[in-house]
């Protein structure tokens, strides 16, 4: 794809409320803290220093109130609790974090998770009869489900159990009729819009404890769990989500959780722990087991005090993982072989892909695939042998995807989800019909501005700039992620000293002249690419790099082109 390069212009820093001198001597950086909208000085040191004295009283959130008055007198009545959690990971650190709240109490909840081929999402009918079949639950909370599930609350409210409801996911039309429903996106004026089911389940964990104090309970110590599930869900990190994840990060680099340290280890992860290594290395492995299977081994993993149980799942989960890589590349290149077949840019604002066979465990990551290769909303499907359809969804800027299917309705069986992500069941005799839809959804939702591949630069950075310094500032607007964007920088007139060298067949690294300043860069994946004729501009962004014990600036390339005039 051709990418359009747009630098952000550069803003008057001087006469505003906030002077940007008294904080930093980095030009650069105080134009990455202008652009995100603070108000006063106060916000902006409780965003370069995020400190868990800042969160809000977790009774702010809906129906806050209602469940911790109903789990205080299961507790009391020591009545039967389920815990109904979900296959990714943030069903299954939500799932973790209660039941050690819950057990800290002095209860000991049953833990549920629903199986993804067998039964499906959340509260499904097939799932709902397999618990109460098991544990004959008295109460039943929901995790990271539960917000759509109007008729199955209803059974369950029939059948005398009670329903609480810890969940992100968009709501729609009508709510379920339960004890509560702790979802932020039920209130318009909520402020906690941004918090997956991990980070409002540590806000009930919050009240619980202001509520009935515990002295040997260390809610600070089960950041972890709420660092993997924010990230791996890839909600903003903005808010208090900032504040989690920053001190999560930490919590995982020091956890005393067997497993969790087990397979940092199988995933070659190493202190300090960044967004990048939950998202890419963690995250994927808690998530394979539910992908493929069912999500109890990630579950036991991070509960398990064994440390021989905790090698064998971490060496499962790690396999499973290879396993899943597998299946989606299987999927990944058969759905491009038919998306190539018909696909036209100047005419398709979304596209739809499906088949039987292919598997609904990784149907999300192969159309996040998708969207980075075409720049495109896309929803993948996969059939079996009945014509049942489960598919997944993954949007672009600029759409909501569930806007977007609500305008399918006639052509689809259900759906849920929020902006970015979602999930569906479709007949397969109704594929067709719900692809046209939906492509004509998204023309009339996204304009052609959005459709656009962009490479959106930050600030233009000169060679002379990049310290040790300016990292210093640079690494204190992480954790960077969702709705915190690592900063995109710009060299212009850049030249290379020797041709590059390629490192595993696929990755350049270069030695770089700008001026009479040199730096060492390597350039992710670049090794098919075409490179222009120097002199360059370069797309780059820099991280810290230990190296013999001392921290230098590493320069990661994003894209190249030929130097064009100012």
């Amino acid at each position: 794809m051709q990418y359009r390069w747009i630098i952000a212009p550069p803003e008057e820093l001087n006469g505003g409320a906030i002077s940007w001198s008294e904080i930093c001597g980095s030009e650069c950086i105080a134009r990455l803290l202008l652009r995100k909208g603070f108000h006063s000085l106060e916000e902006v040191e409780n965003f370069l220093r995020p400190r868990l004295s800042s969160l809000i009283d977790p009774f702010l959130l809906p129906q806050m109130h209602a469940a911790v008055s109903r789990i205080f007198a299961a507790l009391d009545s020591q009545e039967r609790i389920v815990l109904f959690g979900d296959y990714d990971v943030d069903g299954v650190t939500s799932l973790a974090l209660l039941n050690e709240m819950l057990r800290a109490y002095g209860c000991t909840p049953e833990l549920f998770l629903p199986l993804r081929m067998g039964e499906g999402y959340g509260l499904s009918r097939e799932s709902v009869e397999r618990c109460l079949e098991q544990h004959r639950p008295q109460l039943l909370i929901a995790l990271d489900c539960g917000t759509s599930s109007v008729t199955e609350i209803a059974d369950l409210k029939k059948r005398g159990v009670d329903v609480i409801v810890l969940d992100h996911h968009e709501p729609k039309s009508a709510l379920p009729e339960c004890v509560a429903i702790v979802n932020p996106k039920i209130d318009a004026d909520s402020p906690f819009h941004y918090l997956c089911s991990v980070g409002i389940v540590f806000k009930l964990c919050h009240a619980l404890l202001k509520t009935r104090p515990l002295t040997d309970f260390d809610l600070k110590s089960k950041l972890d769990l709420v660092a993997l599930g924010t990230v791996a869900d890839i909600v903003p990190l903005r808010g208090e989500n900032r504040v989690l994840v920053q001190r999560g990060a930490i919590e995982i680099a020091r956890t005393s959780r067997i497993g969790l340290r087990k397979l940092m280890q199988v995933a070659g992860v190493r202190v300090p722990i960044l967004p990048e290594d939950i998202g890419y290395r963690i995250g994927p492995r808690l998530n394979a087991a539910g992908r493929l299977s069912t999500a109890e081994k990630s579950l036991r993993l991070l509960l398990t005090q064994e440390e021989s149980e905790a090698a064998v799942l971490a060496a499962e989960l790690d396999q499973q993982n290879r396993e899943r890589q597998e299946v989606e590349q299987e999927i990944f290149d058969a759905a491009i072989e038919r998306i190539d077949g018909h696909f036209d840019a100047a005419r398709d604002a979304a596209i739809v892909a499906g088949a039987r066979g292919w598997h609904p465990g990784v149907l999300g990551i192969v159309a996040s695939r998708i969207v980075r290769k075409y720049h495109r909303p896309a929803i993948v499907i996969g059939f079996d042998e009945n014509g049942i359809g489960k598919g997944s969804g993954r949007s672009i800027e600029g759409l909501d995807l569930v806007e977007a299917l609500n305008r399918c309705t006639d052509s689809l069986d259900n759906f849920g989800g929020h902006e970015m992500a979602a999930g569906l069941a479709v007949h397969e005799g109704n594929f067709d019909l719900f692809a046209k839809a939906f492509r004509n959804a998204a023309r009339e939702l996204l304009s052609d501005e959005a459709l656009q591949p962009c490479l959106r630069l930050d600030h233009e950075l000169a060679f002379t700039e990049i310290d040790v310094d300016f990292l210093r500032w640079h690494e204190m607007l992480q954790p960077f992620g969702n709705g915190n964007p690592q900063p995109l920088f710009l060299a212009r007139e850049v030249e290379p000293v020797a041709p590059p060298r390629v490192m595993n067949e696929k990755h350049l690294l270069f030695r770089l002249r700008q001026g009479d300043r040199h730096r060492r860069a390597v350039y992710f994946n670049g090794a098919p690419n075409q490179l222009p004729p120097a002199p360059w501009d370069v797309a780059f962004r820099i991280r810290a790099d230990e190296y013999g014990g001392e921290t230098l600036v590493a320069m990661h390339i994003e894209a190249v082109r030929a130097a064009e005039p100012m």
